[in-house]
């Protein structure tokens, strides 16, 4: 079997990846002419995603391009410690890792495995599993699989009806700053819900980052924003912070305009409804994206990639393509819902926002015991186990 994967970012050369080891060959077709080395913000690579790497023996590859994450600290505008979690102590640590540093790691370990990524081809039309790209050329296999993102052309061509994106109400922005001098967090994130806006950081000897969301009432796309200059909007962005008792404003003022990662309003997909259709398939964001705040979405992305090629391995392609759904669609959906609400923190007015920060540490003494959090980070994958056609496979914390 032969395999065309469209889409060159995260979860493609994954895809490709996991699609060799199930003894499919697979090239990827990526749009854009040159690589996104030195593109896009920090995100965090959880301890599952970390698990379905290792299920396909790339998780040594990107974790020395990461910082461990151990928990996350809640924080209210005023300083007050709303809560701590942090995923159950037997998983791998979750990493901190800049989008371009996770991409160079993937396409590095792709290329090494002899994988072919091909450049400035961008799909405008699939028949069956035949694409045809906008230079003209084309490109067939035994199947297709849509990894181009949000806005997936493949997820268009196979039903036109497909919803579009949605805006999560909030704008993003990040960066990379000197961290000398500033209270080191450790391997810590703290998360901000400030008084204008939300604000995370993480703060070493050698380095901070930071990401800012800011509560927008309409939709922005990265290129509208980007119109902006850096340098008005890290002065927008400390403004916001000047009440918050938090290093923002600080961290913001080191911030260089040319190191201000502007990444326009966070978006999540809401239910997709047709994730195949004939020998074409949807993985990662194409199929289920989830906002950044979630944590998620990169792994996610990686998990999807990883069961899709168990269940080819398996199956006839139309039962694979079915049983690869059965597994994945609950829990990425269960998690899209979960991100949203967070959003909806974020952007709370002053009245949501009182009730919030009375709240919140109630609700999470409650749920204090990290094993209740363990579902979306404890999803182990066999990758050698054979799929069975209706299979689901939950976390070991949901049974």
């Amino acid at each position: 079997m032969r395999a065309i994967v469209i889409g060159g970012g995260i979860g493609g050369p994954v895809a490709a990846m996991a699609l060799q080891k199930a003894g499919i060959e697979a090239t990827v077709y990526e749009a854009y002419d040159g690589t996104a080395t030195g593109v896009g913000g920090a995100l965090g690579l959880a301890p599952n995603g970390r698990q379905a790497l290792a299920a396909i023996g790339a998780d040594a590859a990107v974790a020395a391009a990461g910082r461990p994450m151990r928990a996350m600290v809640m924080q209210s505008w005023t300083g007050k410690r709303l809560a701590e979690f942090a995923a159950p102590e037997r998983l791998p640590e979750q990493l901190l890792i800049w989008r371009s540093d996770l991409y160079r790691a993937l396409y590095t370990e792709a290329g090494r495995r002899g994988i072919r990524i091909e450049h400035g081809k961008r799909l405008v039309s699939l028949q069956d599993a035949t694409a045809t790209f906008a230079d003209g050329s084309t490109a067939a296999g035994d199947i297709l699989i849509g990894a181009d993102g949000i806005r997936s052309t493949v997820r268009a061509a196979i039903d036109p009806g497909a919803p579009s994106p949605r805006y999560a109400g909030l704008l993003g922005f990040g960066a990379r700053c000197p961290g000398d001098g500033l209270a080191p967090t450790g391997p810590k994130m703290h998360m901000v819900f400030g008084k204008r806006a939300f604000f995370g950081y993480q703060i070493e000897p050698d380095e901070a980052g930071w990401f800012a969301n800011l509560p927008h009432p309409a939709p922005m796309s990265a290129a509208e924003a980007r119109s902006t200059p850096a340098e008005e909007w890290l002065r927008r962005i400390a403004e916001l912070f000047r009440d918050d008792r938090t290093p923002a404003v600080e961290m913001v003022r080191r911030t260089r305009p040319e190191d201000l990662v502007i990444t326009g309003g966070l978006e999540d997909m809401p239910s997709v409804p047709v994730w195949h259709r004939g020998r074409v398939v949807l993985v990662g964001d194409a199929a289920h994206a989830t906002s950044p705040s979630s944590g998620q979405g990169v792994s996610l992305a990686i998990e999807s990639a990883v069961q899709l090629a168990r269940c080819l391995r398996d199956l006839p392609v139309e039962r694979a393509f079915a049983t690869y759904e059965q597994l994945r669609r609950a829990r990425v959906e269960r998690i899209i819902k979960m991100a949203a609400r967070t959003n909806a923190d974020k952007a709370a007015g002053p009245i949501a926002r009182v009730l919030r920060d009375l709240i919140m540490p109630v609700a999470m003494k409650a749920f204090g015991d990290p094993e209740k959090f363990a579902w979306q980070f404890d999803h182990p994958i066999d990758f050698d186990a054979p799929v069975v056609p209706g299979e689901r496979m939950m976390s070991r914390s949901t049974g």
